[in-house]
């Protein structure tokens, strides 16, 4: 009897500490948003300066898309390259906004999981859909292969002969 109230005494107390940290929610994604309006605006600007869009679909509530957008924000080469050849838009998907009528439109993406990324033409084509777990490499996204894949999307690499 002693060890199971030691033992509940030990789980109460961890809630409680847990509970009393300061742990602040990420806002990366804007649950708020207007997708369609923020996908129309990157395409005509992409168009305008010959780029592709980089759409990066996800929620706040996904570790691993908070995971991907901190390693793009701390590796000035992968953020860099994303600045210069891509336009970039975050796309919230959660169950206060899921976004669905801007998911069909990018040919339903959640289906390979989240993050997923959706690499779009200047006319707002889709050209590609790239399931993140092939971007990992140990216990998290490889900056390498990162930047491998976005090389590929290029504009230059999609119309090189």
């Amino acid at each position: 009897m002693k060890k199971i109230l030691l033992l509940l005494t030990c789980v109460i107390g961890m809630l409680v500490a847990n509970a009393q940290t300061d742990n602040k929610p990420v806002k990366i994604y804007n649950v708020e948003a207007n997708a369609k309006a923020d996908l129309d605006k990157a395409i005509a600007k992409a168009k305008k300066e010959n780029k592709n869009v980089f759409v990066q679909v996800g929620g706040n509530w996904c570790v691993w898309c908070i995971r991907f957008h901190d390693l793009v924000d701390a590796t000035p080469e992968l953020k860099n390259y994303l600045n210069e050849k891509y336009e970039t838009v975050l796309v919230n998907y959660s169950p206060e906004n899921k976004n669905e009528e801007t998911l069909k439109r990018l040919k339903n993406p959640g289906r390979f999981g989240f993050p997923v990324f959706v690499i779009l033409n200047g006319a707002g084509e889709v050209i590609h859909i790239q399931n993140s777990a092939y971007l990992e490499k140990g216990n998290g996204h490889d900056p390498k292969l990162i930047l491998d894949f976005l090389k590929n999307w290029t504009v230059a690499a999609v119309n090189s002969k």
